[in-house]
């Protein structure tokens, strides 16, 4: 473990760029923590897992190339879907924004078009923008992230877009606004054990389909991804990372409705020394 950390670690001094793929956990096998207690345990878990697993399978080759650009991932769980099956898969993928602004939205979604060996995705919910303390979410924060989720949308990078914990309030003035109307928006089902009256009856009159999840408010901070980083490789300076964005993504067999594939994407700069 030890020459694997130093070499992870040579490599992470001298990038500026972290890509880290999970690839399919269904295929994780022995990798895989069988019950997650959250989804915030789920990707840290994945986080060290992966980096685990690329340490240990550091090439001469790379080492002596020392890229700017990282790529990290388990080999053996990539998995791209047959082209052949693709009309029977729904491809689809929550964004959830960290550390970075909306220009790396478009990098994000080509990355899971890339890693999944497809032209679009059917679906991209992106979660809340982070908003300063004691400032409640408005259409200006949600704007410029839902035009570049348009310019996708435009570009057929991605067939429906939609948000997640907006109120009626909120989903009205997005939608009244957008070019592209958002076609769905999740609700947090610990924030609220029913469905609010007043956005049902918006969703319905609109139809925009309302969904549930289960995700907290931040799945993943700039100082849980940097403890992650230590305990994996610890011959690292953990504290020079900061996540960028995190996209997690499903494939699900549409006449089935079983998952065939999920995983995670997560990209992180080194701040400027």
């Amino acid at each position: 473990m030890g020459t694997d950390s130093r070499a992870a670690g040579l490599l992470l001094r001298r990038a500026s760029t972290l890509h880290l793929q999970t690839g399919n956990l269904l295929n994780w096998g022995r990798l895989r923590k069988k019950c997650p207690s959250s989804h915030r345990e789920e990707l840290r878990d994945c986080i060290q897992k992966t980096l685990n697993e690329w340490s240990s399978q550091i090439s001469p080759d790379l080492v002596r190339e020392l890229p700017d650009v990282l790529e990290c991932s388990v080999a053996h769980a990539v998995e791209k879907i047959n082209p052949d099956e693709r009309e029977e898969m729904k491809v689809s993928a929550k964004l959830f924004i960290v550390g970075s602004n909306s220009s790396s939205m478009r990098s994000a979604i080509e990355m899971a078009c890339s890693a999944l060996g497809i032209a679009q995705l059917d679906s991209v919910i992106i979660a809340s923008p982070p908003v300063e303390d004691g400032v409640n979410l408005a259409l200006e924060h949600l704007q410029p992230y839902w035009e570049e989720l348009e310019n996708l949308v435009q570009n057929k990078k991605v067939v429906a877009i939609g948000t997640s914990d907006l109120d009626k309030v909120q989903l009205e003035q997005l939608y009244q606004w957008a070019q592209v109307k958002p076609n769905s928006n999740q609700v947090n089902l610990a924030s609220c054990c029913v469905m609010p009256p007043d956005l049902t009856a918006f969703a319905k009159e609109f139809d925009i389909q309302l969904l549930t999840h289960n995700d907290p408010k931040e799945l993943l901070s700039e100082s849980s991804f940097q403890e992650a980083l230590q305990e994996s490789l610890p011959d690292i300076r953990a504290n020079e990372w900061v996540p960028l964005w995190v996209l997690r993504y499903s494939v699900i067999v549409k006449s089935r409705g079983i998952i065939k594939s999920k995983g995670y994407i997560i990209q992180a700069k080194r701040r400027d020394s």
